[in-house]
């Protein structure tokens, strides 16, 4: 299919009002324990509301045949699995990845360095930065993105009214993170001093993008979240702030924590407190804060977070590439608490793949409870379901009649699969690494794997690279 063939919207243009069978899948991926002989014929989508209508079980027909449908699309080698949703990601470091000077660094030496260098980001770099991550994403499965946007250079006040409009052009959906750091070196933070704010502009800011761009209810596109970025470098005040701010206009919260012993050591000396101590002091242990990386949380920090609702953006490759350490993730679950996946910053994980990072979570899990209590099912939920309760979303993450229709489609042919069996496995543990077809909403946004923008035309991805490679150039080079 050509891009001649599409409205703007990616619905094929003789079939704007067409309801669609994904027809006699693999395997449609419902979720653990679900039995999948339930979509073992496929999908019916309606394009026109962009939501899942039928779930044909096997030997079955959509409601009113064959006929009731207006296009079929040819299922038979693909494992369909609702889109994957990434939690935790900062779009802007895309254009420091694998940069020899903090290859081989921790977490705190890492920032240290690399905290200049992206005091030099420019809109125009922002725009390709955020393009490039969501257009990566978007090939590996993912229909959803949360990022965490935190600096705010001279001359980038409407950094993420910039990524609204890449939002948009790509039609993904997106979880846009107004982050801050306001505790500059000069006052015991780590982030140098030209890249804090005052919390008054902060919060101002903040308020302004919720009223400008947050969507509410089901089929939401574009949504804003507030995120101070972590306990070493914002106040205490502007946490809490942040938290009340929250509550006044309903929006989630969201920051990095425990992903450390050097964070640990610093909330310690500094307030006297561990770090989920520290939430509870700046009202932010609830319902509404999802935290990125988790890593060292004890058995009653656990036990307080699920008690609380809380939810944690796991990041596998993040927390393997600065030898972090390794969440407690099923412990976490069993507890209460909702477990997605992040495949955070390219510059501590230099890709924005998430199907990659399922495999990831599997295998780095498996090292703390052994393969039984971890299974390929369950990696796939924290990317889909437990990921969407972390956004505090029910209407994408799982595939179901009213669900949304945001569905990502997995070819298993090359030599990677030559001799696998069954198909979920297969997807998991043969290391997929891109889509072939991916839906949001009803409408294709990646087509023989590569990205479909809003407008129904194939990303130039050649352009993109070029303009990106040079961008990434001058950011280093000053």
């Amino acid at each position: 299919m050509t891009s001649n063939d599409m409205t703007q919207d990616g619905i094929p243009s003789d079939e704007a009002a067409a309801r669609l069978w994904l027809r006699d899948p693999l395997v449609v991926h419902l979720g653990a324990g679900a039995d999948p002989n339930l979509a073992a014929r496929g999908i019916v989508v309606d394009r026109t509301t962009g939501t899942i209508v039928e779930l044909i079980p096997a030997g079955g027909e959509p409601q009113g045949g064959a006929e009731s449908v207006s296009e079929i699309v040819d299922a038979s080698e693909h494992v369909i699995t609702p889109g994957l949703i990434n939690t935790h990601h900062h779009f802007y470091q895309t254009l420091t990845r694998a940069w020899a000077p903090v290859a081989d660094l921790p977490l705190f030496g890492w920032l240290q360095n690399l905290y200049p260098v992206w005091a030099r980001l420019t809109p125009r770099a922002l725009e390709l930065a955020t393009t490039v991550a969501m257009a990566e994403l978007l090939e590996s499965g993912c229909t959803t993105a949360a990022d965490h946007h935190y600096l705010f250079p001279t001359g980038m006040d409407e950094a993420i009214d910039i990524q609204v409009e890449v939002v948009r052009a790509l039609g993904m959906r997106a979880m846009l993170t107004r982050g801050s750091m306001s505790l500059g070196e000069k006052d015991g933070g780590l982030p140098p001093q030209q890249t804090v704010q005052d919390a008054e502009v902060i919060l101002a800011d903040s308020r302004r993008l919720v009223e400008a761009h947050h969507e509410r209810g089901a089929g939401a596109q574009i949504q804003i979240a507030f995120a101070p970025c972590s306990p070493f470098s914002v106040t205490t005040e502007l946490m809490r702030e942040s938290a009340t701010l929250a509550a006044e206009l309903d929006v989630r919260l969201h920051t990095h924590l425990a992903e450390t012993i050097d964070e640990e050591d610093f909330c310690r000396e500094r307030f006297g407190l561990r770090t989920v101590d520290y939430l509870e002091s700046v009202g932010w242990l609830g319902d509404r804060a999802w935290l990125a990386h988790g890593v060292h949380f004890d058995d009653e920090e656990i036990r307080r977070l699920g008690a609380a609702g809380a939810s944690v953006a796991h990041c596998p490759t993040s927390n393997m590439r600065l030898a972090s350490g390794i969440a407690r993730a099923v412990e976490l679950e069993d507890a209460g608490v909702a477990v997605g996946l992040g495949v955070d910053g390219s510059a501590s994980n230099d890709a924005s793949n998430l199907i990659r990072e399922v495999r990831q979570a599997l295998y780095i899990q498996r090292l703390r409870y052994g393969a039984e209590a971890v299974n390929c099912d369950r990696v796939l939920d924290w990317a889909t379901k437990g990921s969407a309760a972390a956004l505090g979303r029910d209407d994408i993450g799982t595939i179901g009649i009213g669900r949304q229709a945001d569905l990502a489609m997995f070819r298993l042919d090359g030599l990677a699969f030559s001799g696998a069996h069954d198909p979920i496995p297969a997807l998991v543990l043969c290391g997929a690494e891109k889509a072939d077809r991916v839906m949001v909403g009803g409408r294709w946004r990646v087509l023989d794997g590569h990205a479909i923008g809003a407008d129904g035309v194939e990303l130039d991805k050649d352009a993109l690279i070029a303009a990106h490679q040079e961008e990434a150039r001058r950011l280093i080079a000053g």
